[in-house]
């Protein structure tokens, strides 16, 4: 018998410069679990004019995880769109909230990048920037992506906070692929062209084909911290990083 592949997951959040400079926490944060065939990755970036979105992040992240391991793909869509719910409720009943209703849940903004896989098959579910992207090893010129999606002004995305959140929310399915990638908008300009019709070869390749290649988790996993925290990089774009890679 044939045995089954096991699906692998590596992440990496750093503290992006600027944050660094004025002695702020990272308000990135990424969450996988793989549970009864499924696994669940999101990762999210805390919007920097928010106070508690780094809380913002964390909530949404464990909250999808923890809520979509019984989900089929019948119901996926139906159970994220609960699971972000059930995500803004906790925030309106924290304890840093301060009047108990949606109207403060401004402070915790964050973005929601996430895939669902099972059995094969995987949904892409996004909100604000940041960016998904599904392909086959090796085969970097087809691939899947979700891209980022901002309001009328460069520096304006879309957060799950929002009461119009469900109108921000977008579905991408994905097949036939063996990797994917979740990212915050602090390494999409990294990986993509700015049309996000074509990876960034210099950058998305190297670090796909070494994670491939690198059977210690521990290795790959701080090569990929580095990576992120290349002080060029941290020049280039100086906002916090996160990366999740699954071999599926």
């Amino acid at each position: 018998m044939a045995q089954k592949k096991r699906i692998q997951v590596l992440s990496a959040s750093i503290k992006g410069a600027l944050h660094q400079m004025k002695n702020l926490p990272c308000q990135d944060f990424c969450a996988s679990k793989m549970s009864n065939g499924r696994l669940i990755a999101v990762v999210s970036d805390g919007a920097g004019s928010a106070r508690y979105s780094k809380i913002g992040a964390r909530t949404i992240c464990n909250t999808l995880c923890d809520t979509l391991t019984r989900s089929t793909h019948q119901n996926i869509k139906q159970d994220i769109m609960q699971a972000i719910e059930n995500a803004r409720q906790k925030l309106i009943w924290h304890r840093l909230n301060k009047s108990k209703t949606e109207k403060d849940l401004i402070n915790f903004s964050a973005t929601v990048v996430g895939a669902f896989y099972y059995q094969g098959k995987g949904l892409f579910f996004h909100i604000g920037d940041g960016a998904c992207i599904a392909f086959k090893q090796g085969c970097y010129d087809n691939f899947i992506i979700s891209e980022p999606a901002n309001g009328a002004f460069s520096c304006e995305t879309f957060f799950y906070t929002m009461s119009d959140w469900q109108d921000c929310l977008r579905f991408t399915d994905f097949t036939d692929v063996d990797r994917f990638m979740l990212m915050t908008d602090g390494v999409t300009g990294f990986v993509f062209s700015d049309d996000f019709y074509q990876i960034r070869q210099q950058f998305f390749i190297p670090i796909a084909e070494y994670l491939e290649q690198e059977k210690r988790k521990t290795y790959a996993a701080k090569a990929l911290y580095n990576t992120l925290n290349d002080s060029k990089a941290q020049r280039l774009n100086a906002d916090d990083k996160t990366i999740l890679w699954a071999k599926l």
